[in-house]
C-alpha cells in the first residue's frame, strides 16, 4: 500500500493561486495591527504595488480611501495599501527603491485619536450648554 500520493503534483509546487501567494509571504512581516505603507489613484495600481511588496515577502492589503466608498465607480477612486506593523519599515523601503515615493503614505499621528476624542467631546459639550440655554429661554418666556 502506498503512502504518499501518486499523482502528478510535485509536492513543492503550488496548489492554488492563493497557496502560491501565501508561500512567498515572510513570516517575520506578518505581525501587528494593519498599518497604511501607500496610496493608488485606483484598485489596479493599488495591486500593482500590492504585488511588488508581495515579491519581496512583505503581505498587504487593499482598502478604499475613506470617504470613496461609492459602489458606482467599483475600480475607480483611491486606494490605501496596508501592511502589518512588523513590515512597514521593509515595505517602506520597497516602495522608495521602485521610486514610488510620491505615493507613500504618512506616518500615522499617534496623537490623532486623542484629537478626534477631544473634537467629540467639545461638541458634545457645545450642544449640552446649547439645550441648557434653550431650556432656560423657553422657562423664562413661559
Amino acid at each position: 500500500m502506498l503512502l504518499v500520493h501518486a499523482g502528478e503534483r510535485s509536492p513543492l509546487e503550488p496548489l492554488s493561486e492563493a497557496h502560491e501567494r501565501a508561500r512567498k509571504i515572510r513570516p517575520e512581516y506578518s505581525h501587528g495591527e494593519p498599518l497604511r505603507v501607500a496610496s493608488a489613484a485606483h484598485q489596479a495600481e493599488a495591486e500593482w504595488i500590492q504585488n511588488l511588496l508581495l515579491e519581496e515577502g512583505i503581505p498587504s492589503l487593499v482598502r478604499r480611501s475613506a470617504g470613496f466608498e461609492v459602489p458606482d465607480f467599483l475600480a475607480a477612486g483611491p486606494r490605501d495599501v496596508l501592511v502589518p506593523e512588523s513590515g512597514v519599515e521593509a515595505a517602506r523601503d520597497v516602495l522608495l527603491q521602485a521610486d514610488l515615493g510620491r505615493s507613500l503614505a504618512s506616518a500615522p499621528d499617534p496623537a490623532q485619536p486623542r484629537r478626534a476624542a477631544l473634537v467629540a467631546l467639545a461638541l458634545v459639550a457645545g450642544a449640552a450648554l446649547a439645550s441648557l440655554i434653550a431650556w432656560e429661554l423657553v422657562r423664562a418666556l413661559g
